[in-house]
């Protein structure tokens, strides 16, 4: 919930720096790295004192979505990233998020080790394009580049396998629901007899 809370904020302090590198551009990335540490804190609490919940396994992506998502709007709007990465960043995201509502009868998406890996890229990623480039540390563009760069190319790796996953929890739940429960004991009688 407090990273959803500071969403709001962070954007306001990215819009109310305008561009200038300066004091409220510091306050956006403090932010943003406070809202993604509390996505860290909430993961190892929740994994130690087995305390997931279905709440949690819904308002966790959407925290992250609603995080990552408006970072790579921001970014983009103010002309310091491409639209067309955000673009396919954010078709990937929400097109994953319906595909994992659309397959939930025949069982849970979970996170895949490659997902998590996507999200520490482009947290990164994100992390070093909010960073105030100034003319002392004109690399900085372009590490941020290749380093979403490579964020990109997780994220749409990780898509693929998503889309995969979904085609064969699909078809598992299609063939276990077509052949019943008692599929295999109705053969095994009338073998029997």
């Amino acid at each position: 919930m407090l990273r959803i809370v500071l969403v709001p904020f962070f954007i306001w302090f990215f819009l109310a720096d305008n561009g200038q590198y300066g004091w409220w551009r510091w306050a956006a990335v403090l932010t943003f790295l406070v809202a993604i540490y509390t996505d860290k804190l909430d993961g190892d609490i929740a994994r130690a004192r087995g305390l997931i919940t279905s709440f949690g396994k819904i308002a966790d992506p959407i925290a992250d979505k609603l995080l990552i998502g408006s970072a790579l709007v921001l970014l983009s709007a103010s002309g310091e990233l491409w639209w067309w990465i955000t673009i396919v960043m954010l078709v990937r995201e929400i097109g994953i998020t319906v595909l994992r509502f659309v397959v939930i009868r025949y069982g849970v998406m979970a996170a895949s080790r490659g997902g998590k890996l996507k999200t520490v890229a482009q947290t990164l990623a994100i992390f070093l394009y909010l960073l105030p480039v100034t003319p002392a540390t004109p690399w900085l563009s372009v590490v941020a580049l290749v380093i979403m760069l490579i964020a990109l190319a997780i994220t749409v790796v990780t898509g693929v396998d998503y889309i995969v996953d979904a085609v064969k929890l699909r078809n598992a739940g299609l063939k276990a629901a077509h052949d019943g429960p008692d599929a295999g004991r109705a053969g095994g009688t009338g073998a029997a007899l």
